[in-house]
Parts: C-alpha cells; structure tokens; sequence
C-alpha cells in the first residue's frame, strides 16, 4: 500500500517515546487524502533546548513549545513530493498531557495531526482560522479512537 514516507528523528533523550509505527500511523491518518501518496515529510523529536532554540529563531518567543512545523517552500517548477518537517518536543507534550489529564500517547497523537495540517497550510492564529482547524483535528483524531482534544474553551 502506498502511504505517506515519514522519515522519524529521534533525538530527545525523554522517555517513553511513541513507536516509529504509532507517529507513521497518526502522520497517515492526518494527511490520507489530503496529499498525493508517496509524499514525504520528516518528523524529529527533540527535547526543550532544540525546541527553544527553534521557536525562538523562526517565532520570536523565547521558550519551549510542543510542536513547530516548517512547510517546504519549493519553487513551483520543482516538482519533489516534500511536504515539510515536524518537530515535536517531547517534554512539554508529556507536561501538557499531564496538566490537561491527557494520556500521553493521545496528546502525541493529536501533535502530530496538528503539525500535520500546519504544513498543509492550516493555522489557528484567528478563531475563524481555528474554527477550520480545529474541528478537522477532531475529526481526523476521530478515525484513531482518540476523543476531542478541545473539551475547553480556547484560550
């Protein structure tokens, strides 16, 4: 079957870890019919300083963030099946987890279906634009038996 090629970086030290099955099963059910099979992207795992590093560099804010996602940015006359790169830190999603009373492995889950739809060009910066975004995470969660992510109000 074809499906999404997701290259997987390991670089966090933070243990547990998602499988390279789990993070390849959820980047599919985010971007199924949503981009040309074969499509490649790279999801890479870092911890706080990578991260902090990274979200301070490309937004300006000087702290640690759960997810950032880099769309690629190919002149149109280049035809390569690159989406972009994910990177997630897994501290602050096992933190946030925690402090949402999430499990782990659904809040993980519903990063990489948010970092995901990022790369396709999704934002949630204005309510209009999370109110496109957000009920299409719900929904793509949904397929994955994992509940709504969004049983609060936005903040």
């Amino acid at each position: 079957m074809d499906q999404i090629l997701t290259e997987i970086q390991h670089v966090s030290e933070f243990q547990p870890l998602p499988t390279d099955d789990q993070i390849q099963a959820w980047v599919q059910a985010a971007l199924h019919d949503r981009v040309p099979n074969n499509t490649e992207l790279c999801v890479r795992i870092v911890d706080k300083p990578e991260i902090q590093t990274l979200n301070q560099q490309y937004r300006h804010k000087d702290k640690p963030t759960n997810v950032l996602s880099f769309p690629v940015d190919l002149p149109e006359e280049v035809k390569v099946p690159l989406l972009g790169d994910i990177v997630i830190c897994a501290p602050v999603v096992f933190e946030e987890a925690q402090t949402q009373n999430k499990t782990y492995e659904h809040h993980f889950a519903h990063m990489i279906v948010h970092g995901c739809l990022h790369l396709l060009g999704y934002d949630h910066v204005t309510d209009e634009q999370a109110d496109l975004m957000e009920p299409l995470e719900i929904s793509i969660l949904a397929t994955i038996d994992i509940p709504n992510p969004y049983n609060r109000e936005r903040s």
